[in-house]
């Protein structure tokens, strides 16, 4: 395989997605690092891939370890109520808008749109039974109810929040 060129004088040759590739290394190394899901699981492929936009979307990677900076910089991008899913579409449609049409925003372009259009069972953790602090259903009906309601949600939902906690654990 012959190397990328910045400069486009490849030949036409196979252009190596370098800098998605190396985003990928440091969400897998985060994810494997916290040991939250099996790494054959479709939860923890959606953790790799969100925390892998998550690098490669903050201005790429940096070599060796993350740096105690960037490691804030990825825990306050991943935090809960944080407005990751329209930064993402941002800075996706503001890299293609910029004209860069290599191998690297097609890799995170496709995982962007597995991500959104997965749809993972997540926990219904109201299935769980009614809090403590509210009194118990007597009827069988809204235990039954629990128990045949499902929650479908995107990839995306259940995979930043583990990428988050893998984060916190690094």
């Amino acid at each position: 395989m012959r190397p990328e060129r910045q400069d486009g004088s490849s030949g036409g040759g196979l252009l190596i997605p370098m800098a998605w590739m190396y985003a990928e290394y440091i969400a897998d190394e985060l994810l494997r690092t916290g040991e939250l899901m099996e790494p054959a699981t479709l939860e923890y492929r959606a953790g790799r891939d969100a925390l892998a936009l998550t690098v490669f979307l903050s201005d790429g990677a940096v070599a060796g370890s993350l740096p105690s900076a960037r490691v804030d910089e990825l825990r306050l991008l991943t935090a809960y109520g944080a407005p990751w899913r329209g930064w993402v579409c941002a800075r996706l449609d503001a890299l293609e808008e910029a004209g860069d049409t290599g191998p690297d925003l097609a890799l995170a372009r496709a995982a962007w749109r597995w991500l959104e259009d997965t749809e993972l069972l997540a926990a219904d953790l109201d299935a769980l039974g009614p809090p403590p602090w509210e009194p118990a259903d007597s009827s069988g009906e809204a235990e039954e109810e629990r128990a045949a309601a499902q929650v479908w949600t995107p990839a995306w939902q259940l995979g930043l929040p583990l990428g988050h906690l893998s984060i916190h654990l690094y």
